[in-house]
Formats: structure tokens, C-alpha cells, sequence
């Protein structure tokens, strides 16, 4: 009964933009993936709490002799108070230390909540930090208008349904899911492939396993086998590929840190994102699917190279076997296969897809002029943007409207087809971040074509 009302209000929730389309199959998968989200506190072995569904990333409490170990702390500080407290219903013992599984901040801002007068020791990885590195490095800034338009931060709440493995949330400030804060910086580091800490009373093992980032790690708690992947792990298809940009990830070591994962005999898995898996059968069977999943993109993708295709070639060559692509934990709410392949791709060749004609191609607008010629004219262009949308062919009309754009910035007609088509595309979308990004660039072409036409629209709610 419980899970049939959290549905209809998920369901009600939804909000205009989803009651005006037909409630598709994609979704209704995308409002199911919000049971993932329920606020709790789940006891997965004895002294071992994950708190889900409070912050947008899970935060793990491991309950030693004289303290307690924090893994992860959640994004923002009023949702790690909220969690301290339920933690405090259950241990009043103060935390020994915190273990950060990458330096991502939705998994490390709430880290001031869980200080305490008495400083804890404050682990990661030694290359912590090494995602954004480049990006300060290089006065690198526009990374943060294309992360914006991911998480769906301007979007309204009745367009945004979840971020695919997150709770919608919206961060107080600019650049807070990033951000890093003084005082909460790692005190001790991992600096080998594997090491034993000892922390009150507690063993575990910190093992690197680089995928989501270079930074990453994951902690083994082997006297109750539980294991804490951070972030390469869960309940959707990895996210080998960032839209909002991102450096290099590796999906070969991706695959290798899940096959390390999987070699132990662990009996609870806590993933960065969505509910823990439980029962020492269902995370060999979870994490050996994921490594495989993962494995095939990248060998799979080698192999299409190895023939010769480009980018655009491989990602209709390279497809999961059924019983990968109908597994519940690879559903593409967050990341997606055709992402993953180019990343791959890029990370072995670069930019260049190996056809010749791309080496020099031309501009935008001198190919979009010839298009238009072609086609008998701009006029003519445009009607055929226009008949693609209403026959719901939406990923051309996009791009005939791409085209009209490249020949006039400011073709209004071409960006309300290019609104409209992108919103027609989010609705049949799966992926949270596509549908987001989809959303927000679409909103963001409406307010351009009000602002030209003297139309003063409400801002966001």
C-alpha cells in the first residue's frame, strides 16, 4: 500500500510538463526510479547504517568500539544535519574519522556536519581532486553552465522528475556540487593500491579503483563484508561519460576496479547513489553484470576501431547482449552505452574520427548555407523543420533548426522548432541528465525568443 501512494504522489508531482505528454514507458521507469530515494536509514549488517534519500549521494556510518567511521558525507549541509541526527538516535559515540570515496562535492560537502570538537581524520585518495585540477588550471569555467543544464538546476521542480540516481535538490549557491570548504580537506591519503587502516576499534581496507574519477576508492569492511563502492556503482548504467564535460575516464579501469569489487565475498554493496544491494549472491551476481557491461563497451568499441569506424559508426555496432541491457541495475537513467563508447573512443584517438573529409570541415554556417540551397532555400528550410516536428521526427528537426541557427543566430522560428523539438525528445527520454539538458536548453531558447519579442515571462519556481 505504502509503495502504491509514494507512486501516486510521485505521479501527481510530476507536474505540467509531464501530465501534458502521454505518459510514455521512459517516464514512467524515470518516476518508478524515485522509490530509490525514500528517505531511510537501512541497516545493512550490524554497526553498518546507510543513510538514502536525504542528500543526493548516500552517507554510511560504521559504528567501531570508542567512534564511528563516516563514508561520504552527502552534498549540503542542512541534509547532512538530518542525518547526523538520525545517526545520533542510533550511536551517540563521536566520529573517529571520514572516508571520501572521490572528491566529487555531493559526496564531500556535508563533511562540516560530521566534524565535531574533536577533529577526525579525514582519508582519500592522494590524487584527490584530480578531476577538477585541469579545469582551474586552464581558467576553465563554462563546465559549470553545461552541469547546471544536466542536473536540471534551471529547471522548475514540475519539469524535473529525478537526476536519474539523485533526488532533485538544488544547491543554495553557484558551484556548490563541486565545491570544497576549509577544515574538511583529507588529513591521510591512500597512496598505494591497498591499504588497512585501524579507526576505533574498526579494520577496513582502502582500495584505489579508478572509473567515475581518477580519485576514487573504495572501502571493504571485511569483518562484516560489506563493501562501499562509492561511485562505480549504482542502480543505472554508468556514467563513463559526463555531458556536462568532463576529463578523461577510463573504461578499462572502470572495468578492472568492478572486478576487484567483485573478488570479494561481500554480502551488503553500498553504491555512491540509490539502495544498497544485499545478499552475497546478489552482489556477485550486480557487480560481476557491471563489470561486464562496462568491459564489453570498451572491448567492444576497441574492436569497431580496429575495423575502422568512427564515433557515430560504433555506437549502432557496439550493443549489450539482452540479459545485460534488461538488467534493472543497467537501465540508463544516469549514464548511457552510446556515451561510453565515445568516450572510449576519444580516449584512445582524440578528436579525429579518421574520416578524411573531417580533418578540415566546413564551418557551420557555410555548411548550413549549402544545406539551405540545397533544400531551395531558407524558406523552404524552415518548412522542412517545421513538417519533421509535427510528423515527431524530432532529432531532425533539431538539427534542420541547427542549420537555420548557424545561417541567423537570431532566427526565432528556428529556435521555438528547436525548443519544441527538444522537449518532444525529454519526454521519450530515459536518461535523467539527456532529459534535463534537453529541458533547460530548451527553456533557455524560449526566454531568448521572449526577451526578442518584449514578452516577460515568470522566473523559475
Amino acid at each position: 500500500m505504502k509503495k502504491i501512494i509514494v507512486a501516486l504522489c510521485l505521479l501527481m508531482f510530476a507536474g505540467n510538463s509531464i501530465r501534458a505528454q502521454e505518459m510514455n514507458e521512459a517516464t514512467r521507469k524515470l518516476i518508478k526510479q524515485n522509490e530509490q530515494f525514500e528517505e531511510q536509514v537501512i541497516e545493512v549488517a550490524d554497526n553498518v547504517h546507510v543513510a538514502v534519500g536525504y542528500s543526493v549521494s548516500n552517507v554510511s556510518m560504521i559504528i567501531g568500539d570508542d567512534g564511528v567511521v563516516i563514508v561520504d558525507t552527502g552534498m549540503m549541509g542542512e541534509a547532512a544535519n538530518r542525518i547526523l541526527k538520525e545517526f545520533r538516535k542510533i550511536t551517540d559515540k563521536p566520529v573517529k574519522a571520514i572516508i571520501y570515496t572521490h572528491s566529487h562535492g555531493d559526496h564531500t560537502g556535508g563533511a562540516p556536519a560530521f566534524l565535531g570538537d574533536e577533529r577526525p581524520q579525514i582519508w582519500a585518495h592522494a590524487n584527490f581532486g584530480s578531476e577538477a585540477r585541469p579545469w582551474k588550471a586552464g581558467g576553465l569555467t563554462y563546465q559549470n553552465v553545461r552541469g547546471a543544464r544536466q542536473a536540471g538546476f534551471k529547471l522548475p521542480p514540475d519539469q524535473r522528475i529525478n537526476n536519474g540516481v539523485a533526488p532533485v535538490r538544488y544547491p543554495k549557491r553557484a558551484g556548490e556540487v563541486f565545491s570544497s570548504r576549509e577544515g574538511t580537506n583529507p588529513t591521510h591519503f591512500l597512496k598505494n593500491e591497498r591499504q588497512t587502516i585501524n579507526i576505533a576499534g574498526l579494520e577496513l581496507e582502502l582500495v584505489m579503483s579508478p572509473g567515475e574519477t581518477n580519485d576514487g576508492l573504495y572501502v571493504w569492511y571485511p569483518a562484516s563484508k560489506v563493501l562501499f563502492a562509492g561511485d562505480d556503482f549504482y542502480r543505472s548504467f554508468p556514467n563513463l561519460y559526463a555531458i556536462r564535460g568532463t576529463p578523461q575516464r577510463s573504461v578499462r579501469l572502470w572495468s578492472e576496479s568492478l572486478g576487484r569489487m567483485a573478488g570479494n565475498d561481500a554480502v551488503a554493496l553500498v553504491g555512491g547513489h540509490t539502495n544498497p544491494i544485499l545478499g552475497a549472491g546478489e552482489v556477485k551476481q550486480v557487480l560481476t553484470d557491471y563489470r561486464d557491461a562496462v568491459q564489453l563497451i570498451h572491448d567492444k568499441t576497441v574492436e569497431g576501431i580496429n575495423k575502422g569506424l568512427t564515433p557515430d559508426e560504433l555506437v549502432e555496432y557496439v550493443q549489450l547482449p539482452e540479459r545485460l541491457a534488461n538488467s534493472e541495475y543497467l537501465q540508463p537513467f544516469y549514464g548511457h552505452p552510446d556515451w561510453g563508447v565515445r568516450q572510449t573512443f576519444s580516449n584512445y584517438l582524440g578528436w579525429f574520427d579518421g574520416n578524411a573529409s573531417n580533418l578540415f570541415p566546413l564551418p557551420p554556417k557555410e555548411e548550413a548555407e549549402r544545406v539551405a540551397k540545397l533544400a531551395g532555400g531558407t524558406e523552404k528550410l524552415l518548412q522542412s523543420a517545421r513538417d519533421a516536428l509535427a510528423e515527431d521526427d524530432n532529432q531532425w528537426a533539431a538539427q534542420l533548426a541547427d542549420h537555420l541557427l548557424a545561417i541567423n543566430a537570431d532566427d526565432n522560428d528556428a529556435k521555438q522548432i528547436k525548443a519544441d523539438a527538444l522537449t518532444k525528445l525529454a519526454g521519450n527520454m530515459v536518461n535523467a541528465t539527456a532529459r534535463n539538458y534537453y529541458l533547460t536548453v530548451a527553456r533557455e531558447l524560449r526566454e531568448q525568443v521572449s526577451k526578442a519579442e518584449g514578452v516577460v515571462e515568470a522566473g523559475p519556481r
